[in-house]
């Protein structure tokens, strides 16, 4: 009897949650949001929400390797140190980058949004600051304390599509700043197929998580039409406050949000919401 009563539990107790994000590359081992999900208990279905397409590639190595006119870098998204990697590729110029060019940047500031961004940034030899600020918001506050206005300008590459909360807040401090555009940013073209078929196989999900102001936007109306009436019953999750406010802002019940943006802290969040 007993032993029956705890196979109910354990199968009652592990509930389907659906990541709308990005995967990990493949080299860098399983997603550790589906790792730590799984270390709850409950199993987890990853959904890539956007497609990436990398731009001005040209420029941007031109500026990489001139460090010497900028006052440091900021990276808030791994996509952005992505782009570093495919110059240093395409143009045969890693050499380079490790006997001399690195070393330039890291006797200035690199600054970087979140430990998986910061864990990319290293691989390529840079030792970031900032990992732990969570959101370009914290970031700009502590770029703001450690950097004078009269550097030269730091160096910004970043998406078409990013929030204008750093350059904002950095310029109205005075800390000089030049941005590129590294990557376009676009909906998965097999978003709408994948929700489809996941929600076909395997129902609507005790836990939706979304990761970006993006993925709320590219997402948001499928996920309702899908889940028509069980809509009330999803647990949401955010990632950051940014994710959250544009969940809210669309009328969504936000159940949770991470702590700090580590695939622990999400994990942890949601796994409390669904007890």
């Amino acid at each position: 009897m007993k032993t029956s009563v705890w196979i109910a539990e354990v199968f009652f107790a592990r509930m389907h949650v659906l990541l709308l994000k990005e995967p990990r590359d493949e080299e860098s081992g399983p997603d550790p949001y589906m790792k730590e999900l799984e270390s709850h208990g409950h199993k987890a279905t990853l959904i890539p929400v956007l497609s990436f397409k990398f731009v001005s590639l040209n420029t941007f190595s031109d500026k990489l390797f001139q460090p010497e006119k900028h006052g440091g870098l900021i990276f808030t998204s791994p996509r952005a140190v992505e782009a570093v990697k495919m110059c240093l590729d395409m143009g045969g110029r890693k050499e380079e980058w490790n006997k001399s060019i690195k070393d330039k940047w890291n006797s200035k500031s690199i600054y970087v949004v979140g430990k998986a961004t910061a864990a990319l940034a290293q691989s390529l030899g840079l030792k970031p600051i900032g990992e732990d600020t969570g959101t370009a918001d914290v970031l700009s506050r502590l770029i703001i304390e450690r950097e004078d206005t009269n550097i030269p300008p730091l160096f910004f590459p970043c998406g078409s599509i990013k929030r204008e909360v750093l350059p904002t807040a950095l310029r109205e401090n005075g800390v000089p700043l030049e941005t590129l555009t590294v990557y376009q940013t676009a909906e998965h073209p097999d978003l709408e197929k994948n929700l489809k078929n996941y929600f076909t196989e395997q129902g609507t999900p005790a836990s939706i998580a979304f990761f970006s102001p993006s993925g709320v936007r590219f997402c948001l109306e499928a996920v309702r039409r899908l889940s028509g009436e069980q809509l009330n019953e999803i647990k949401f999750a955010a990632i950051g406050v940014t994710t959250r406010d544009a969940m809210t802002a669309e009328g969504l019940c936000v159940s949770c949000t991470a702590e700090k943006p580590t695939a622990e802290h999400l994990a942890a969040a949601i796994a409390t919401a669904l007890q």
